[in-house]
């Protein structure tokens, strides 16, 4: 039987080594929808609250110094990998202390906390925990010779707290898009589809600031171009907006610039055909591939929140070299 889980998408979030290319190459140019389940290498505190006990309200994480966005690795030195895992390990001490090794962006923190019991008589630490995110994406490239790919252009980040995922696990599945939420002034669109969990199309191995990547296990991507260098002036961006077919669609780039992370892009678009399905640039077209005389140039990542018809982009070198340091650290 089909599994199929159906969501938003991502908001504008090996044993082969990746390529790091600094010369052009051949890749299969993406723009197909793919649903996109990670695990995450710890448990995210989403956030801190009181637990209603008979002496009155109290918060023992925050009386720890737990604070949003820290991800609990470890209780009294064992390895978590759920948080599930940690509510059963706090419920079974049946009130005793617990040690907790957290991870703070680059600290490593060793808390000692103490539970206490609720008005239904649950041990509790006041803490708002998750341990994966899901999606849907667009996908960038695939190398052909590698069977090695590139999604999203940006990192995946926890919605609420905005902290990039540390990657536990994950892979990338088959899927479609239902519908569009058009984009507005002030209310940045989206596209909405439905992921197969059953047609699993590959693993995810890194997670950085230009994009995910990892390693296809099926056919991925359309036709195979050269990469070149991204310049101002027309362009086409390749995106899904209705199933799985992707179409492509005119843009203009109006400025390359170089930032502290890589060369990035200011985009326009352009095609009246996109404008009337979407209202320009939504959530989960980031990723798209960009072509520029007949080359894979870069990839959408955000939207201007304020004009819909306008966005951010990368160039695809800066996702090649990105794709050479996630697999450095999948080694």
């Amino acid at each position: 039987m089909k599994k199929t889980v159906c969501t938003a998408l991502f908001s504008l979030f090996l044993a082969a080594a990746f390529p790091v290319a600094a010369y052009a190459q051949e890749l299969l140019v993406g723009g197909q929808v793919v649903g996109i389940q990670i695990s995450t290498d710890g448990v995210l505190v989403a956030g801190v609250a009181e637990v209603e006990t008979e002496n009155g309200l109290r918060s023992p994480a925050e009386e720890a110094g737990i604070k949003e966005g820290d991800f609990i690795t470890e209780l009294d030195g064992q390895k978590l990998r759920s948080a599930k895992e940690l509510v059963d390990g706090v419920g079974a001490r049946n009130g005793q202390s617990v040690a907790l090794t957290v991870r703070r962006g680059d600290q490593k923190l060793s808390l000692e906390i103490s539970p206490v019991r609720s008005g239904g008589g649950k041990w509790m630490l006041g803490m708002w925990l998750r341990d994966g995110v899901s999606g849907i994406g667009t996908l960038t490239y695939c190398d052909p010779a590698t069977g090695t790919y590139g999604a999203l252009g940006h990192s995946i980040s926890d919605f609420e707290t905005g902290v990039t995922v540390p990657l536990g696990e994950g892979s990338i599945t088959d899927a479609e898009v239902v519908s569009i939420t058009k984009g507005a002034s002030g209310a940045p669109g989206e596209l909405n589809g439905c992921a197969d969990l059953g047609r699993v199309l590959g693993s995810v191995l890194g997670n950085t600031d230009h994009g995910i990547y990892g390693k296809a296990s099926a056919g991925l991507g359309g036709r195979m171009v050269e990469t070149g260098q991204i310049t101002a002036g027309e362009a086409s961006i390749v995106c899904t907006v209705a199933g799985r077919e992707p179409g492509e669609y005119k843009v203009e780039i109006n400025r390359v610039y170089q930032d502290t992370d890589g060369e990035h892009v200011i985009l326009t678009v352009t095609d009246p055909a996109l404008q009337a399905l979407t209202g320009g640039i939504v959530q989960g077209m980031s990723g798209s591939p960009i072509l520029q005389n007949g080359k894979l140039v870069g990839a959408v990542t955000h939207v201007f929140v304020n004009q819909p018809c306008r966005g951010y982009g990368i160039s695809i070198q800066d996702m090649l070299d990105d794709a050479g340091i996630a697999s450095d650290q999948a080694a």
